[in-house]
């Protein structure tokens, strides 16, 4: 018991905070559920605090809160382009929850959601259900003409088209493990190191010192992966309205 409490993976675990049932369907009220709804209330709490004063020359508040959306609108803009600006708000909803929730992961004793396939694959089949269904509507059947590229032969289309396919259908697989491999790996690795910190006494300063650079890491990994979720996002609504 000592051990797996001490166990580099035990950070990982789902904890049922409020049992719940629904029929045969295990709907409890977890630690991972916690933590989403924190990371919901940290988002909302940093957007209207960070804009309810509105002022001409805005704080440092205010400033990271205007810069988050700027950023997220340029990304749109730039990837998608003028007809994206519809779905900026999902898209700018996407990227504060990856990144409050990949933050909230490293508070000490808390819960990184963002490191269970779970929940980062649930995040990813719901985005490529969205852009597939968009690009059905705009395209209707000339969307299947994204799986043959233009300019190739037709006596390529055997060997090309199942492949596109596969690519097409491999994007939330894609999308959904990068974000949790990287989450879970770099907070594992932490967990290692601040064990050898503690286990080597006087000795532990060297771990103590890749403990630090790997928590500065990680933040920048945080930001990273919210980033890079965000902008895949993005390029796959891309070719959802613009196919090719």
């Amino acid at each position: 018991m000592s051990a797996e409490k001490h166990s580099p993976l035990s950070q990982f675990e789902i904890k049922q905070l409020i049992p719940m049932e629904i029929g045969d369907l295990d709907a409890s009220f977890t630690n991972s559920s916690l933590f989403m709804v924190l990371t919901v209330i940290s988002i909302s709490a940093f957007l209207v605090l960070g804009m309810r004063k509105h002022a001409h020359v805005p704080g440092r508040w205010q400033s990271m809160a205007e810069l988050s959306y700027i950023f997220i609108a340029n990304m749109v803009k730039d990837t998608v382009g003028n007809e994206g600006r519809t779905y900026f708000p999902f898209i700018f909803s996407i990227f504060m929850f990856v990144l409050f929730g990949n933050l909230w992961g490293m508070v000490p004793y808390s819960f990184a959601f963002t490191s269970h396939i779970a929940v980062t694959f649930s995040m990813a089949a719901f985005v490529f259900i969205g852009v597939t269904l968009i690009a059905l509507a705009k395209h209707k059947m000339h969307f299947f003409t994204f799986f043959m590229p233009p300019g190739v032969p037709m006596y390529m289309a055997p060997l090309l088209i199942p492949i596109e396919i596969i690519s097409y259908l491999s994007r939330p697989i894609s999308l959904s493990v990068r974000l949790f491999a990287n989450m879970l790996a770099g907070h594992t690795l932490l967990k290692v190191f601040a064990g050898f910190v503690i286990s080597l006494g006087a000795f532990g300063v060297l771990p103590l010192a890749f403990v630090i650079a790997l928590t500065g890491l990680e933040f920048v990994i945080a930001f990273l992966q919210a980033f890079v979720f965000t902008i895949l996002t993005c390029l796959y609504l891309h070719d959802a309205l613009h196919l090719h």
